[in-house]
């Protein structure tokens, strides 16, 4: 059987269909660096250390038994910058419950003081390196953008992963009991 020239432009656009979605797939995945271990939902996070902008150490370990919900986030990002009232204002509804707010700065000490000097949140604000153990890539933010949210249970375990900006409705439903 001959196979006529509908066959093969129809066969040519599904293999070129196929090739771009798994092309876009990839972009909008990538794959970690080597060597870099990424912690997935249900995975127990590991006991990182993080600084916070005084220089003392923080282990995330200090956390455990609640539910933490860490927001990365640095000063040049403007939907960072949008969201940090929301999470303040959720951490005083929530403060007293099982549930913590940390935001942790993939920035320089000294641009994430500023920013907090002219802006202060009431949730503790801690340093990581974007390449470091406990960064948002190390969490599963392998497109590297900003914000990036995970969400610990009190067992430690990762709940959920978020990229892109929270509404209040998102931060309570997240925070919900």
């Amino acid at each position: 059987m001959t196979r006529g020239p509908t066959f093969w432009i129809v066969a040519l656009a599904i293999a070129g269909a196929t090739v771009g979605l798994y092309v876009e797939h990839r972009r909008a995945n990538p794959s970690p660096p080597d060597g870099m271990t990424v912690a997935e939902v249900g995975d127990v996070v590991p006991d990182v250390t993080y600084v916070a902008i005084d220089g003392t150490p923080h282990r995330l370990s200090e956390w455990r038994g609640r539910r933490v919900l860490i927001n990365f986030w640095a000063s040049w990002c403007a939907p960072c910058r949008r969201e940090m009232p929301l999470l303040s204002a959720a951490s005083d509804r929530d403060h007293g419950r099982k549930v913590a707010i940390l935001g942790v700065a993939e920035d320089t000490a000294a641009d994430a003081a500023r920013y907090l000097a002219e802006r202060p949140v009431n949730y503790p604000v801690l340093l990581v390196d974007s390449d470091a153990p406990g960064s948002s890539l190390s969490f599963g933010n392998t497109r590297r953008a900003l914000p990036y949210s995970i969400l610990i249970g009190d067992d430690g375990r990762i709940l959920r992963r978020k990229l892109g900006g929270f509404s209040a409705a998102e931060i309570d439903e997240w925070l919900a009991p």
